[in-house]
């Protein structure tokens, strides 16, 4: 396996779920399985160095890695840019569009143009893909010319012992509203801000929390500088945002593009408390089979503020519901699925 950076060395959705995909199948007794990336290694893995640097001088150390791989091997390759070629069997992952995801954060269109061909010829010898998601797989199919039969839709996991077993929201604090998400354009942070005023319209005792950072960090904060039931919280860490969940009522989920599945959803659902989500790329797949009315369509801001002040009068999915329907989603699962697809290659 190699990918971007370890969990532990940069948070985020995709190098989370490298770190935890590493760790399921290292538990499994019929596969050797190594993984490298950026930062500080976990136990069994290996990296490339620390995380600093351009892009483009961290693809040239990955590519240049001269680590012993033959031709038996699968090679599985978590993001496009990094790694050494594959002598064997080739395996991508695709978390998302990295061209359109640059446009998306206001790139130059000759910036993106280059990523978008460096994408192409990095995808071209691959055997199989894996998407999270129906809609990606879409996606992959339509904007890179990649044939159905070679892509194979495998959900995520969610690693279920960092939650305890839930329990309800407090009944004697304000209402908490959630929101963890990296502060880009893409994600709908903005939506969420415009929607608020009609939350807090209906509950004005509620109080909202966004939880990240991220080069729209400033942006955002100007456009809640005078609300005081808004609060940006920058980056916490793990044992402090399995506290937020437990102070949450509900937490929102508003991505306005290239969302791939959304783990933050699935680990609202491990700590108890619903998600709503925007019907956004894989994100409905997290909430379809738990109660349908946790989407709302993305961008529409008045759809979210009714959303929210009807999760807040009551109507929700409970916290065993929650945990119940988290615990469909589990990393050993994940990794079954992802062994099924490199037997079939090394067939």
């Amino acid at each position: 396996m190699t990918g971007a950076e370890w969990f532990s060395a940069s948070p985020g959705g995709l190098n989370r779920y490298f770190t935890d995909l590493f760790g399921a199948l290292r538990g499994m007794d019929d596969i050797r399985v190594t993984a490298t990336a950026f930062g500080d290694a976990p136990e069994g893995g290996r990296s490339w160095g620390a995380t600093g640097g351009t892009t483009l001088a961290r693809g040239r150390r990955a590519f240049l890695d001269r680590m012993e791989i033959s031709r038996e091997t699968i090679v599985d390759r978590h993001f496009c840019l990094y790694g050494p070629p594959a002598p064997g069997p080739l395996v991508v992952h695709f978390h998302g569009p990295w061209a359109r995801e640059s446009r998306a954060a206001g790139e130059s269109g000759r910036a993106v143009r280059a990523k978008y061909l460096l994408e192409r010829l990095r995808y071209a010898r691959a055997d199989r893909f894996v998407v999270l998601s129906n809609r990606f797989r879409d996606l992959l199919a339509a904007d890179y010319r990649v044939p159905a039969e070679r892509i194979a839709v495998i959900a995520p996991g969610v690693d279920l012992d960092r939650f305890p077993i839930p329990e309800p929201p407090p009944a004697d604090a304000a209402p908490l509203v959630l929101c963890v998400r990296r502060l880009e354009r893409r994600m709908g942070i903005d939506v969420l801000l415009r929607a608020w005023p009609g939350v807090t319209a209906r509950h004005p005792e509620a109080r909202l929390l966004i939880v990240g950072t991220g080069t729209a960090a400033a942006e955002l904060g100007a456009c809640a500088a005078h609300d005081d039931t808004i609060t940006f919280a920058g980056r916490v860490d793990d044992d402090e945002l399995t506290r937020l969940y437990a102070r949450a009522a509900c937490t929102v989920v508003p991505s306005r593009a290239l969302e791939g599945f959304g783990l933050i959803a699935l680990e609202s659902l491990a700590a108890g408390r619903a998600p709503i989500v925007t019907d956004c790329g894989g994100l409905p797949d997290s909430v379809r089979g738990l109660d349908p009315s946790l989407i709302v369509p993305p961008d529409d801001a008045e759809a979210l503020a009714d959303r929210l002040t009807a999760a807040l009068d009551g109507p929700l999915p409970t916290a065993k519901q929650c945990r119940a329907h988290a615990e469909s989603f589990t990393w050993t699962r994940a990794a079954r699925a992802h062994l099924a697809l490199y037997r079939e290659l090394a067939a």
